[in-house]
């Protein structure tokens, strides 16, 4: 029920972020979706893409501080409060939520996070009928 993503640690320096992604361009890895959060001193550029495994291995060749990891993605109708909708069930089980990023593709939003329990998320996603996007689904959307 999870989607692989990349999170790659960088200094808050010139040029730090531009060679993360030539690295991925020379690769032909397509970014689908990203953001960043940044302290004085480093960032952390979390990226959903259409190889997370190959652009890990890459990044890691690189001596680029990266890792791999699962986080959920749900497709919710582009409409107020959807997003506010989908987390109040989460909250309800007292799931938190560690980060989230979101963004549009074809009039549907993509909400991407990571919770504190996935045995409970799973749960809470099947009775609530959260439409899970998988990686593959997420690759089909973006080239539409």
């Amino acid at each position: 029920m999870t989607i692989h993503q990349i999170s790659v640690f960088i200094e808050n320096k010139s040029g730090t972020m531009l060679k993360v992604l030539k690295v991925l361009k020379e690769s032909g890895i397509q970014i689908i979706a990203s953001t960043i959060s940044d302290t004085v001193e480093y960032g952390i550029y979390r990226i959903i893409c259409d190889n997370p495994g190959q652009a890990y291995l890459l990044l890691k060749e690189q001596g680029i501080s990266v890792t791999l990891s699962d986080v959920y993605a749900i497709e919710l109708d582009n409409a107020p409060g959807r997003a506010a909708d989908a987390l109040q069930s989460f909250a309800e089980a007292g799931i938190s939520i560690s980060y989230m990023y979101s963004f549009l593709v074809h009039g549907k939003g993509i909400l991407i996070f990571r919770t504190n329990d996935t045995e409970k998320t799973n749960e809470v996603i099947a009775l609530n009928n959260l439409n899970i996007v998988t990686g593959d689904c997420l690759m089909k959307l973006a080239a539409e």
